[in-house]
């Protein structure tokens, strides 16, 4: 293997700021998923990730005349905390150049550490080149946060720590992937002593770069990447993490943002730590696996790799938990405006219990109720859908409907007779300071906005559902228009939840 990284991880420098962190069984989800799930508690370490141990490799490693020009590194938040400890161990100047998207609390202890905060761009990129720009012309070092030999062998210390706690077999282990330095380091430390052990890789579906770039072959670089799970929000893999995980990776799995807050709170319920999204990839990725391979009483590993949580983004995560889980599911059901059938339908429900209900009278012939129920799978939210429907009670199942979930069911009721040509679009745009106003100007055209819903979820991107009016024949010019913004967007004029509540 080009550069042995046995022996790089071996003799990696980490534990003068690093911490041997523990392997924990998560007994209530191991329990749910029949699987003996260990949790590698990456969480507890000084700055709450494991990003301290590569940023610490590579800098002890410095020239005494580096060290005293400084570091100066990019990041969304944790490996800037590293590297902000591991200049304050090495008495060191860092300079951390942050996308202006990261959470308060990630800058604020960055601040802490006595290391200088530079906001940049909305992107880790834009900030890594900002960076880079800064390196060059203050002939400081800069410190790669994966794309680097010596962060990727401090990162591989998590596997080495692995094999020695767990010294019983284990089938898979699961680490989540940004740039891919984590996952590379493990991979290369545990394939080379037990290489039946799988190493299976999490990304979110809206920042999936290792697995676009694996199926391709080469490095695919993505146009945006969504920013939920802030700490991997990365547009494209290092090269050497790349080359490792080509060699190394069993494969590489994708989860959604809801898979993804069921999994921040099964942590919860086992060790009342709340990692953030990033650092609860690894956990949404070994249930997905164990359900989809149908094992059972395996040894399953998951890096628990963050806790930096922005504390307002707990409301989005609580909402959408119980979806992930598949526990809850969100209904649209119409019943006929007359005398007992709002009873009857409420008979239906029986003793579930209803999570939210939206109803206002709209139509003499029809009510349209928005519903959620609490259910224990999918398979009994089927089954009540099923009865619903077999009573003469038309349903449709929106748990997978997004504008619905994000939207609709705060807007219910909201009807708008005199609106003409109306066209529906769900937008997202960063959610910093001035984000929704940046937004709103974009927006300034002569076609009228008749409708506008955006709640803040605490999350580092903001979600806008608008309704414009937009007379048939400028249709194209609008389309034009909508291809000049920056923001993801969505038509949704012709979903079915709009239709029955909105239209």
């Amino acid at each position: 293997m080009k550069n042995d990284y046995l022996e790089r991880i071996l003799t990696a420098q980490v534990y003068d700021v690093a911490e041997e962190t523990p392997l924990e069984l998560a007994s209530n989800l191991s329990a749910r998923i029949h699987n003996q799930l260990f949790l590698k508690r990456e969480d507890m370490q000084p700055v709450f990730s494991f990003k301290v141990r590569g940023a610490y490799n590579k800098m002890v490693k410095l020239s005494p005349a580096m060290l005293k020009r400084g570091v100066v590194t990019a990041s969304a938040g944790n490996h800037a905390q590293g590297v902000a400890l591991a200049a304050q161990r090495l008495h060191c100047r860092a300079t951390i150049v942050m996308p202006v998207t990261t959470p308060q609390i990630k800058m604020q202890a960055v601040e802490a550490r006595g290391a200088t905060v530079i906001t940049h761009g909305d992107s880790y990129d834009e900030a890594y080149a900002h960076a880079l720009k800064f390196a060059t012309e203050k002939r400081v070092t800069f410190v790669h946060p994966y794309d680097d030999p010596d962060v990727i062998a401090g990162q591989g210390t998590v596997g080495m720590e692995i094999l020695r706690q767990r010294t019983g077999p284990i089938h898979a282990i699961f680490a989540p992937i940004g740039g891919g330095g984590l996952i590379s380091g493990i991979a290369a430390y545990v394939k080379r002593l037990y290489p039946e052990i799988k190493i299976i890789g999490v990304e979110p579906v809206d920042a999936n770069t290792m697995y676009q770039s694996l199926r391709a072959g080469r490095r695919i670089k993505l146009a945006q990447v969504g920013l939920f799970a802030d700490g991997v929000a990365v547009k494209q893999v290092g090269v050497e993490p790349f080359r490792l995980c080509r060699e190394l990776l069993d494969e590489v799995l994708l989860v959604d943002t809801d898979t993804l807050c069921a999994a921040i709170k099964d942590v919860f319920e086992d060790t009342r730590t709340i990692l953030e999204p990033s650092g609860a990839l690894s956990i949404a990725g070994a249930k997905l696996y164990a359900k989809r391979e149908n094992i059972r009483d395996k040894n399953l590993i998951a890096i628990a790799s963050g806790a930096n949580m922005n504390f307002d983004r707990l409301r989005h995560i609580s909402e959408r938990a119980e979806l992930g889980e598949q526990r809850e599911a969100v209904m649209a059901v119409t019943i006929p405006e007359q005398p007992g059938s709002f009873r009857k339908f409420c008979a239906m429900l029986g003793t579930k219990s209803i999570t939210e209900f939206n109803y206002r009278y709209a139509d003499p012939k029809e009510a349209h109720v928005f519903v959620g129920v609490s259910v224990r799978n999918r398979e009994e939210a089927s089954k009540l859908i099923m009865n619903l429907e077999r009573s003469g009670l038309r349903t449709m199942d929106l748990t997978d409907n997004e504008m619905a979930k994000l939207h609709i069911r705060h807007l219910v009721g909201g009807r708008a007779h005199e609106v003409k040509n109306e066209l529906l679009y769900r937008f997202e745009f960063p959610d910093r300071p001035g984000g929704l106003m940046k937004f709103l100007n974009s927006m300034s055209h002569h076609w009228n906005i008749s409708l506008f819903h955006y709640r803040n979820h605490g999350a580092d991107y903001g979600r806008v559902l608008v309704g414009i009016e937009v007379p048939p024949e400028e249709k194209a010019q609008f389309k034009a228009f909508l291809k000049q913004m920056d923001n993801h967007y969505w038509d949704e004029s012709n979903n079915p939840a709009y239709k029955l509540f909105l239209a």
